[in-house]
């Protein structure tokens, strides 16, 4: 078989870049999705912890139980927002890794399809030669039998 030789490689060489890459940032974008569930639900628990007042004996302590819980559920309302913008940012690092797969596939398919179409042009040309040898042969044959 000659050596095969695809046009498009060096653009295939660079969507398997992207490919790459993009895997990489969508990787990076669950990674940051999945730390800050991590930290709602942390919070989400500190919240439940202390959401009971009545088991503080003081006011004053009730007082600081009060100001943490507020404070705690301000944090849980910023971090349900920012996994909202990630959550968004992970769908949107999905999509583009998904069209780089595609690309990529695309044009790999066009050269699986360009080799079989050489290997079947080979075959092709290889099995006229076997015929033409067989032919001669058969004709050899013949000649020396009469």
């Amino acid at each position: 078989m000659s050596k095969f030789k695809f046009k498009l490689q060096k653009l295939l060489d660079i969507k398997v870049k992207d490919e790459e890459e993009s895997k990489l940032r969508y990787t990076q974008a669950q990674n940051q999705k999945r730390i800050i569930e991590n930290n709602l639900r942390n919070l989400e628990n500190s919240y439940k912890k202390y959401s009971d007042i009545g088991m503080s004996k003081d006011i004053i302590s009730q007082k600081i139980t009060i100001n943490y819980l507020a404070a705690l559920t301000q944090s849980i309302k910023l971090t349900s927002e920012d996994l909202r913008k990630e959550e968004i940012n992970v769908s949107k690092a999905k999509k583009d890794f998904i069209e780089k797969q595609i690309d990529r596939k695309s044009l790999e398919t066009l050269k699986e399809n360009e080799l079989n179409r050489l290997k079947k042009e080979e075959d092709r040309l290889e099995q006229l030669k076997n015929d033409e040898f067989a032919l001669y042969a058969y004709i050899r044959n013949r000649t020396n039998i009469s």
